[in-house]
């Protein structure tokens, strides 16, 4: 018979009490612990036969075995290459995103497309109308998917005994019910255990699991933040609904480099990879226009020409307005400050607005020289000649400071036509001008740089 008791979780973190506190002692927050009904059942017959296991000792760090990690590949280079070369046999990935931003189509279309693995798309969410629907009109046909409509995780692992496959997704956990806890679905209990019997059969089985997550009005994950400790991955599926692209990043990898980058567009036929984001990040126009800089950058080892905008006009209020979509506004605060202290650009009275183009989002420090460039274009109303991109941090004194990878970056922009490059000569160390078709400018003060490219000090 089931035994039933109460706890009391917090909904922010996951911890677990035995009374109603105000303030959550482990992560700070105020009025997030709720009473939760637990119900313990006894152990499911599928669970009891996997866990008919030698017993493990302890053993030295030297002994242990090592093996290269056997990858499977998903068909889809973007995904590919955001897991670190393909999903890891065994592997539990989470997927977060904002509703309607493209979770459920990218995994509906990478089990579509990968025809060699027999794939189970467990959806709690829609109904298999629906699921038929979408795979329509993607528009790839493959017998080895298979679409079950269940949020019961005894009847989910039930199915997975009959049918051998290569590759679990999940739509969604916060839909998932486990009958070991009597409590709704979505709830922090409910999440955590569902969670953590998904990465038993993973890890006892050897096959990947694909979780969709939703994520909370501030951008993280919903449900107990132990749900990103427990999975090996965590993916964050990002993007603006004015835009059709779609960014793919990682935030936690233990298979891989959490600083690559994927990129798609959303199309009516599903997601379409980018290979060449440059070029769709960059805009296409007729003639010259001020306030706007090239900028490369890096995302993991893959690099980037951008498209930075500003804008500077006379304040009119008192207090001028410094606005920044897709860059730090506090670093840019700082920029404006080395401008004015260092350089004797008097824009303490000037609104500035800065975007960067294509509703993506850059944290790169080397786009700092870009940043400025575009900022006193615009306020002199200079155009800066289109073939012409920038690759630099600023100091707090002034000074051009090298960056890393220099020599991709000029690559990526020769690549693309660009006749002018203009770094930090400290980035230079190593690299040969003369092997270039690109004209590389190098300088060490913003001074320098100001008079080189606008003529004026």
């Amino acid at each position: 018979m089931a035994k039933s008791k109460t706890s009391f979780f917090c909904n922010n973190c996951g911890a677990e009490y035995s009374k109603w506190m105000g303030k959550c002692s482990s992560c700070g927050e105020w009025n997030t612990i709720s009473e939760e009904i637990i119900t313990i059942e006894s152990t499911p017959k599928w669970e009891n036969e996997s866990k008919v296991r030698k017993a493990k000792k302890p053993q030295p760090v030297q002994e242990l075995s090592h093996q290269k990690e056997d990858r499977i590949n998903l068909l889809d280079n973007e995904l590919n290459r955001v897991l670190g070369g393909g999903m890891v046999k065994g592997s539990l990935v989470l997927v977060g995103g904002e509703p309607g931003i493209g979770k459920s189509t990218l995994l509906l279309q990478v089990a579509l497309k990968a025809s060699s693995l027999r794939i189970l798309y467990v959806s709690g969410e829609e109904s298999e109308q629906q699921i038929r629907m979408r795979a329509e009109r993607i528009g790839i046909v493959n017998k080895q998917c298979y679409i079950l409509n269940e949020t019961r995780t005894d009847k989910i692992f039930t199915q997975l005994a009959n049918l051998k496959i290569d590759l679990l997704i999940i739509d969604s956990i916060q839909t998932l019910q486990t009958a070991k806890i009597d409590s709704t679905a979505g709830s922090v209990s409910q999440i955590r255990e569902s969670a953590g019997e998904l990465q038993r059969f993973a890890k006892e089985s050897h096959t990947p699991v694909f979780i969709v997550g939703h994520i909370t009005k501030d951008g993280s994950i919903a449900g107990p933040k132990i749900l990103e400790h427990m999975v090996d991955t965590v993916l964050q599926f990002e993007g603006d609904r004015n835009y059709g692209y779609r960014i793919l990043r990682s935030h936690k990898n233990r298979f891989g480099s959490t600083a690559e980058l994927g990129i798609y567009e959303m199309l009516n036929n599903g997601m379409r990879e980018v290979n060449n984001p440059s070029e769709i990040l960059i805009s296409q126009r007729d003639e010259a226009s001020s306030g706007v800089a090239i900028a490369a950058t890096m995302e993991g080892g893959r690099p980037l020409l951008i498209e930075v905008q500003a804008l500077a006009s006379s304040a009119v209020y008192g207090t001028p307005q410094r606005s920044a979509i897709g860059f730090d506004t506090r670093r840019l605060n700082m920029l404006l400050a080395v401008l004015e202290k260092k350089s004797g650009f008097k824009l303490g009275t000037k609104d500035v607005f800065l975007n960067i183009a294509g509703g993506i989002k850059v944290d790169d420090p080397a786009i700092d020289l870009a940043v400025i460039c575009a900022i006193l274009s615009s306020n002199y109303d200079i155009p800066i000649p289109e073939k012409v991109c920038f690759a630099a941090e600023i100091g707090l004194t002034g000074e051009v400071r090298s960056i890393n990878h220099a020599e991709q970056r000029i690559r990526e922009a020769e690549k693309l036509g660009f006749e002018k490059i203009y770094l930090s000569k400290f980035s230079l160390k190593g690299i040969s001008k003369e092997g270039f078709s690109i004209e590389i400018i190098d300088h060490s003060r913003l001074e320098q740089l100001f008079k080189s490219l606008f003529g004026r000090n």
